[in-house]
């Protein structure tokens, strides 16, 4: 993963210029609040796995007693110690999911677009360590980017281009430009971009791996992000916006 670290630190400096944000206010994300509401100052522990440049750490250390940033990308973890540097209980550790060891176990844990690792073999290991890292009974919330959201996106893109009066070949290069598909391998969840290697998951798959590593899934539904941030959002805003998927999942006994 060492190639991969070198990649997301290159990126760190222009993260919110060149990735998705589901934290936009015009998306509804229930994480914050969820945090919020599960908290306990006094004695629950939090784990953000894959913390990026630490958008949740201020929220993380209002609510909880001590929080652990993970990341395994030294740039990221740069830009996140700088904007959490007044907060004395979080604690950085840079490791992957793969090697996840915290210094005890955590109430809850938080993975927002961190569960990406390219090799599926990878990502089952990850939600293994992320399991044994909560106490029994600990939960695991969070965000996975979704492949099936990019054929919806592509079909959107597809239908507005015939009416616009394109043959279907000119639609169909005109739609794999502005979706992207050079990047991705549809058939197995693959992205590529700029060396960064990313895996975007199906919904059916969340439940498989989850189940695999010894989690329960609660819950599972879309996330829908900002239309400002795909292309053609002008005439395709009245269609509900591309998604990811939101989970919650517990430690299964």
């Amino acid at each position: 993963m060492s190639h991969q670290d070198r990649h997301w630190s290159r990126f760190a400096g222009s993260y919110e210029q060149e990735f998705v944000d589901p934290y936009l206010p015009d998306v509804r994300n229930p994480i914050k609040k969820y945090l919020r509401d599960h908290g306990d100052p006094a004695r629950k522990v939090v784990a953000d796995l894959g913390c990026g440049i630490g958008p949740l750490l201020p929220l993380l250390s209002q609510h909880y007693r001590k929080v652990y940033a993970v990341d395994f990308a030294s740039g990221m973890l740069e830009r996140a110690r700088k904007s959490a540097a007044a907060l004395a209980n979080v604690e950085f550790v840079q490791a992957t999911l793969m090697d996840l060891r915290l210094p005890q176990p955590v109430d809850l844990a938080v993975a927002v677009n961190s569960l990406v690792m390219p090799d599926v073999r990878d990502l089952d290991r990850s939600l293994k360590r992320v399991r044994s890292a909560l106490k029994p009974g600990g939960r695991l919330i969070g965000v996975v980017p979704a492949i099936d959201a990019v054929h919806y996106y592509t079909m959107l893109l597809l239908d507005r281009a015939l009416a616009s009066g394109k043959p279907p070949a000119v639609a169909h290069k005109n739609v794999a430009h502005l979706a992207d598909h050079a990047d991705f391998n549809f058939a197995f969840g693959h992205f590529a971009y700029e060396g960064l290697e990313q895996h975007f998951w199906q919904p059916f798959e969340v439940r498989y791996r989850f189940r695999k590593a010894g989690l329960r899934l609660m819950r599972l539904r879309k996330l829908h992000l900002s239309w400002q941030q795909f292309a053609g959002a002008r005439e395709l805003k009245r269609y509900k916006a591309p998604w990811d998927w939101l989970f919650l999942a517990s430690r299964a006994p």
